[in-house]
């Protein structure tokens, strides 16, 4: 029987527009993009130009540090153009889809008959290997590290999350190669997190040499860095590897393919979407062909995330869908003042705490813009984030000694143990409005930088 984990601090917020259960296909054509901005713990060398014609999988950049790790393109094309911003940095290579699809090619078999050495080079050949996140740090496994454990959770808990058993429905035989490749690179367990408000699905129930947990809970509870603080914590000098279900399955399925399927399902989601639901369409997918006729018409203009209202990225109306984010969340910017808001009932605006007359409706979903309610403070102690971090960390004392760079305190405190994610909920309920993921990840990269 599977161990269960009740969740007791965290904060569910219910918002408007989730995405409902059918699938819409664009169709593959236009611009797609590969955006170094989106990876961490790497530096980009680029390896074509513009002009220059890709297949599916060629690679277009690689890390200098780890050559074989391999950034490569989701369509066949042609490079249209190489971005560069601030003292050259990279920041999109865009590749225009062409009339003739075509594939570089990989091994085809059966995992399970496979060597460690050959899985490695087929996930970094396929340039699927930077879909595998380190803890500690949240950076892209090194190539050449053995992890303690692999942790895969199976269910999103953020805001407009989208549901993965949705959208691997099709995907059981590839999501289980995926488990079985994964199992040959490590030498401990293959950790899978459980929701424990639906039965487990055919898809992730019932797999071969995996541990399984459920959770139970508010977010993070789907996070997986809060699954691994509860069933295994990461010490000084461990390494632990996370993916999200969606990368297990196309790493499962170059095993059975022979070739990169970069195919990606996300939720088109928000209240500002008119009829929100799943989108098939190719890793780094252009949105604004997504997007059209689908916004509603504000007063306010829209803000287009790609990833969570927690995490994601603001990419605009004509940005280009993520690496990691199976969601794109559209919301009203807010830009507007509240002329003595705190003395307002506050009928329609949500509060963690019980100070407006919102809190007699704990179930009711909402229209939340991205106003900031108010303006920076001292970063003072107030309880709130202990009320919504799981974790036996004090975050506030964390992310001062992160302001001081003081890499012995941040070590005492915990900061192996985070990323940006898992303190995602403290920077929302934030009285100060501090930007609590950029100092940890200030922090985050000081002790890589020092420890490395």
């Amino acid at each position: 029987m599977s161990k269960v984990i009740k969740i007791k601090r965290g904060l569910d917020i219910r918002l408007k527009g989730a995405a409902e259960k059918s699938v819409t296909q664009p169709g593959l054509s236009g611009l797609y993009a590969v955006k170094p901005t989106d990876f961490k713990g790497f530096e980009p060398r680029i390896l074509v130009k513009a002009g220059q014609e890709v297949l599916t999988g060629t690679p277009l950049f690689c890390d200098k540090t780890f050559p074989e790790m391999v950034f490569v393109s989701p369509v066949s094309g042609t490079v249209t153009e190489v971005v560069r911003g601030e003292r050259r940095k990279l920041l999109d290579l865009l590749v225009q889809t062409g009339s003739q699809p075509g594939f570089v090619p990989l091994a085809k078999g059966d995992p399970g008959t496979m060597d460690e050495e050959a899985i490695r080079q087929q996930i970094l050949k396929s340039g699927l290997w930077p879909s595998i996140i380190q803890r500690p740090y949240g950076v892209i496994a090194r190539p050449s590290d053995k992890p303690r454990d692999i942790f895969i959770s199976t269910f999103d808990s953020a805001p407009l999350a989208p549901d993965y058993e949705f959208i691997l429905k099709d995907e059981a035989k590839a999501f289980a190669t995926g488990i079985k490749a994964l199992r040959k690179l490590t030498t401990g367990k293959v950790h899978i997190g459980l929701d424990a408000s639906k039965e487990p699905s055919k898809i992730f129930a019932n797999l071969e040499g995996v541990q399984y947990t459920v959770f139970s809970g508010p977010h993070p509870a789907g996070n997986a860095g809060i699954q691994i603080h509860h069933v295994a914590p990461v010490n000084k000098g461990e390494t632990v590897w996370t993916l999200t279900p969606q990368f297990v399955a196309l790493i499962g399925r170059t095993f059975l393919l022979g070739q990169l399927d970069p195919s990606w399902t996300f939720a088109l989601a928000g209240s500002y979407i008119n009829g929100p639901q799943y989108v098939k369409g190719i890793m780094g997918m252009a949105v604004a062909p997504v997007l059209a006729g689908r916004m509603n018409t504000s007063d306010l203009p829209p803000r287009v995330i790609s990833g969570n209202v927690l995490t994601g990225t603001n990419i605009g109306p004509s940005g280009y869908l993520g690496y990691y984010d199976s969601v794109v969340t559209v919301i009203p910017e807010g830009k507007h003042f509240d002329l003595l808001g705190w003395a307002m009932p506050g009928l329609n605006k949500f509060s963690m705490s019980k100070t407006f007359l919102s809190s007699l409706f704990p179930k009711k979903a909402w229209d939340i813009d991205t106003n900031l309610q108010g303006g920076h403070r001292a970063f003072v102690m107030t309880g709130q984030y202990n009320k919504v971090f799981p974790m036996d960390i004090f975050p506030v004392h964390l992310l001062k000694a992160a302001l001081i760079q003081d890499i012995d305190l941040m070590e005492q405190l915990g900061i192996y143990e985070v990323i940006e994610e898992d303190m995602a909920l403290c920077e929302f309920v934030c009285t100060s409005k501090t930007e609590v993921q950029e100092i940890l990840r200030s922090g985050l990269d000081l002790v890589r930088k020092e420890m490395s």
